[in-house]
């Protein structure tokens, strides 16, 4: 058979999808906290862990292309065990994330509606639990029917507004109206007088996560070993570009103290709309930033759930989570997904505030989500030794020396920005900080030990792929 692919990608569709992938405007709030510094930690970030995501992923996509993604990586190069618990933390940070981006559109709705809802945890917890229901009952009819929901909305709901926001902020400085951030070179370098400073940190690398679900189709591109480089250079700096002028924008608009994490970017369109006398779009713009959620989270309540799906096939988890309907969606596990979810929505009534119930989830997103890409670097090393004659379509420059380079490199990036992250947030109320700590570490180890206690306890008959051993 030949192994030639079916379909060629041209480098734009690369490019297109590595931006579906990333952009998130949930990020730039966060990024929008460090003023003109922020243009600083992305370009860090960018060296230190996207570039080294990126070039990973699709040496591993191109070498293992079978539906599973990092799972597969991970068991290829530690098995199951190992595996297994990588792609639970893939599918236990999107269930924390879930909250965080229906808060998002719950915020939206509100602002459509009254504004004072924001603060409302009934109302927002309500619509939060609907919202993510509705998704998940859309999700149950298979990839057909989610994948056209989020073809329509990447369009209308992530990059034209990720693109409006920048421009937005350009015609406020070029109208002579109050900038609220010091465009000097002394404030372009952070100034940190302490570690509670730097724990948005978790949240600006977390908004560089996602380039390994699009480098999955590295070798669909022809010449990738020419072509994925280019697709990954203009990639990275679209995703830049969005990202620091979206974030800048918020920050040059609303002053630092009254930048709030969850409804940073929607206080930016209403302060611009009223300015301007056009206050008609907020509904538009809001109806954007709604539909494109629905449409990302769309995308992820499946994504996760199948590669746990695969995990289960290897007998890593009880028969009765293999179940799949007739779309051949894993409706067990989306079931088990939803209940989890409705549990961990119970922060929103254990934080004082919303805003801090936002940020906790937030957090603990970030730091499982960096926790699985350390399986990710430490899956590649490993790969480059124990299968060296697997055919990468693509392949991280400079041997096996450049691997290692690459891999220390994003591995060290992840774990100082974890240890920083279980820090208590300067300019946030978190109430208690001890309550805080324990809500925070206390879910992360939870949340760590849980495949391997799940993993000791499988039996013999969970296994329906009997050609894969641990």
């Amino acid at each position: 058979m030949s192994s030639t692919p079916k379909r060629v990608m041209s480098v734009f569709s690369l490019v297109m999808l590595n931006i579906i992938a990333v952009d998130s405007l949930r990020s730039l709030p966060f990024g929008a906290e460090y003023g003109f510094s922020l243009v600083f930690y992305y370009l860090v970030a960018t060296l230190v862990f996207f570039i080294p995501t990126a070039i990973i992923s699709a040496e591993l996509a191109t070498g293992w292309s079978k539906n599973g993604g990092i799972y597969i990586w991970v068991r290829e190069a530690f098995g199951i065990r190992w595996g297994m618990a990588v792609i639970w933390l893939q599918w236990i940070y999107n269930i924390c994330w879930y909250p965080t981006i229906m808060s998002l559109l719950a915020a939206t709705l509100a602002y459509m509606i009254n504004p004072a809802l924001v603060q409302d945890k009934s109302y927002m917890l309500t619509v939060v639990i609907i919202l993510f229901l509705g998704t998940t009952i859309v999700n149950c009819f298979g990839m057909r029917v989610s994948s056209k929901l989020t073809n329509i909305a990447a369009m209308l709901g992530s990059i034209v507004p990720m693109v409006m926001i920048s421009v937005l902020g350009c015609i406020w400085v070029s109208h002579g109206r109050p900038i609220n951030v010091d465009f000097s070179w002394h404030s372009f370098f952070p100034h940190v007088t302490s570690i509670g400073t730097l724990v948005l940190l978790t949240n600006v690398l977390y908004s560089l996560v996602g380039m390994e679900m699009s480098a999955i189709h590295a070798q669909d591109v022809k010449d990738p070993q020419r072509s994925y480089p280019r697709a990954l250079l203009w990639s990275t700096v679209i995703i830049l570009v969005t990202l620091i002028g979206g974030s800048l924008a918020i920050a040059i608009v609303i002053p630092h103290q009254k930048i709030q994490l969850m409804t940073g970017m929607l206080e930016l369109f209403y302060t611009f709309f009223a300015a301007y006398h056009i206050a008609w779009m907020n509904s538009i713009i809001g109806a954007c930033i709604i539909l494109g959620g629905l449409g990302g989270v769309a995308a992820w309540v499946l994504g996760p759930s199948k590669g746990l799906l695969i995990a289960a096939e290897d007998g890593a988890l009880p028969r009765w989570l293999q179940k799949t309907n007739r779309f051949q969606a894993p409706v067990a596990i989306l079931a088990a997904q939803a209940v989890l979810f409705l549990l961990i929505c119970g922060v929103f009534l254990l934080m004082p505030t919303v805003n801090s119930s936002y940020w906790i989830l937030s957090n603990i997103t970030a730091i499982l989500s960096l926790l699985a890409y350390l399986f990710m670097f430490a899956a590649a090393v490993r790969l480059r030794y124990s299968y060296p004659d697997v055919f990468r379509a693509y392949r991280v420059p400079f041997g096996n020396t450049g691997m290692w380079v690459v891999a220390i490199m994003g591995s060290l990036s992840c774990i100082i920005t974890i240890i920083i992250g279980f820090w208590p947030p300067v300019g946030i109320d978190v109430g208690n900080i001890w309550h805080y700590e324990a809500y925070l570490v206390g879910g992360v180890l939870i949340f760590c030990i849980a495949p391997f206690i799940i993993y000791a306890c499988r039996k013999p008959h969970w296994i329906q792929n009997s050609t894969v051993t641990d």
